[in-house]
């Protein structure tokens, strides 16, 4: 690897603007995101309860739903034990 001098870095008045104008859109974009959580956390409510009412009368394994959230639809396994050893009997 070559080595080089160490260059220069200087920090302009237009940078540090641009710094603070960034900041401050995030800024506004996090305490929207934040008023629109605080609203959803009473409709979650409403739902997470209509969630246990409809699990309560779905009934699903823990796995099934995860499954089923994440869009895995698992395929029964072809065959048995014949198949893995030829026609051998345990």
């Amino acid at each position: 690897m070559l080595r080089r001098k160490p260059t220069r870095l200087e920090l302009k008045l237009d940078d540090i603007e641009e710094f603070e104008s960034i900041r401050k859109d995030l800024e506004s974009r996090k305490k929207q995101r934040e008023e629109v959580e605080a609203t959803a956390v009473g409709e979650e409510a409403a739902a997470a309860a209509a969630a246990a009412i409809a699990l309560a009368t779905d009934h699903k394994s823990r796995e099934q739903i995860i499954n089923d959230r994440i869009g895995y639809k698992p395929q029964p396994k072809a065959g048995g034990r014949t198949t893995h050893f030829g026609n051998f009997e345990f």
